[in-house]
């Protein structure tokens, strides 16, 4: 009996021997999926932390820039900073609102340095311009939308006491804008001026061809910052501040984008982007990536679905665009002219995208907007 249970405990000795190297195999495999889970969720934690932008830095906050310029306050709470040019409000014929471009703010206005005092004084020229949502002054806009902005401007001449009807200027992105105030607002409107507007490539009667074509000429670091702003919004704040990839050469102020003449204007001017600090003040994400954002949404509407907002001829649009701006494709943009018969199209030979600054052209535009010439 006893070489019976000594048989039966050499007999056990195997199976207890290969439980206990399943057990620490077991033990072993499921630290190793812990560690991996734990791992996962770290990256998808840092992930998370990373594509999601930082808080603005809104003026007048404790942590923000201290207010300097007069502002308005719209009736959602927000504040619109503001700056007038010109002859008196009150003694003024002619009330001209300028809408700044991408990166940009209410201190680049062309009119105080490239409008003529002659023709100012002559017209009676009033002009303000404003820092858009995020920019500048003007407080962060979490709803911002083409139409929103195109509100905003309704309620900044409201404000100022502008009157019933005022002309609008709208510069590079700031002229994308402008097709939105033809859409919300044109029975406020005394006529408007679109100054190498931007292109929204997902505008939905743009023909496929064309509009392939002239997104292939932008360089491929831009052409990618509208698709992250297109396709994933969510991520532009991420795409615009990583390492690993170029980001928007306007954003990197990068001067290849410029033409012969636009480098030319500002060789001559000295300077690229003097208020560069004051408008980005608030934070690059609610200036510079959610501009791009609704920019190159998908918009409710579309340009070339617009109708002629004087058809009685009591006011005028006027697009002007040089043939080697290399912001915006002429031919896309001469396309859109094409469909809108009721725009006065001007492309400016030999002209790149800073049109404004070029000496004499900032009179040109006004004299057409204003009497025809």
């Amino acid at each position: 009996m006893s070489g019976e249970g000594t048989d039966r405990t050499n007999m056990s000795s195997p199976s207890a021997q290969s439980h206990t190297r399943n057990t620490q195999g077991g033990s072993s495999f499921d630290f190793l999926k812990t560690i991996l889970l734990v791992l996962f969720v770290g990256a998808l934690a840092w992930a998370y932390q990373s594509i999601q932008p930082p808080p603005p830095k809104t003026v007048g906050s404790p942590d923000g820039a201290a207010v300097t310029a007069p502002r308005i306050k719209l009736r959602d709470g927000r504040h619109l900073a503001y700056k007038e040019h010109g002859v008196d409000r009150d003694e003024a014929k002619f009330k001209i609102i300028y809408i700044h471009g991408f990166d940009s703010s209410m201190l680049d206005s062309p009119f105080p340095f490239f409008l003529s005092p002659a023709l100012v004084e002559e017209l009676r020229i009033y002009t303000v311009s404003f820092d858009r949502p995020g920019y500048g002054e003007s407080d962060p806009d979490p709803n911002r939308s083409p139409r929103s902005i195109a509100l905003d401007v309704e309620e900044l001449a409201d404000g100022l006491g502008l009157g019933p009807n005022f002309y609008i200027f709208g510069l590079s992105m700031g002229g994308e804008i402008t097709w939105a105030c033809l859409k919300y607002i044109p029975h406020r409107l005394a006529g408007a001026a679109l100054v190498a507007p931007a292109i929204n490539y997902w505008w939905r009667n743009l023909p496929g061809d064309i509009t392939r074509e002239a997104f292939s000429l932008m360089y491929p670091a831009d052409q990618w910052s509208l698709r992250v702003a297109h396709y994933a919004p969510w991520l532009t704040y991420w795409w615009n501040t990583q390492k690993w990839f170029p980001i928007s050469n306007v954003i990197a102020g990068n001067p290849i984008i410029f033409s012969r003449q636009d480098m030319e204007v500002l060789s001559k001017l000295g300077f690229v982007s003097p208020n560069r600090g004051y408008t980005r003040q608030q934070g690059e994400y609610e200036s510079l990536h959610r501009d791009l954002n609704v920019g190159f949404s998908s918009w409710e509407f579309d340009p070339l679905d617009l109708k002629d907002p004087f058809p009685n001829k009591n006011g005028s649009v006027h697009l002007w665009h040089g043939d080697e701006d290399r912001f915006v494709p002429v031919k896309l943009q001469s396309y859109i002219a094409s469909k809108l018969p009721w725009i006065s199209y001007h492309v400016i030979s030999g002209s790149g995208h800073l049109l404004p600054l070029v000496e004499g052209m900032t009179d040109k535009i006004i004299k057409s907007l204003l009497v025809g010439e």
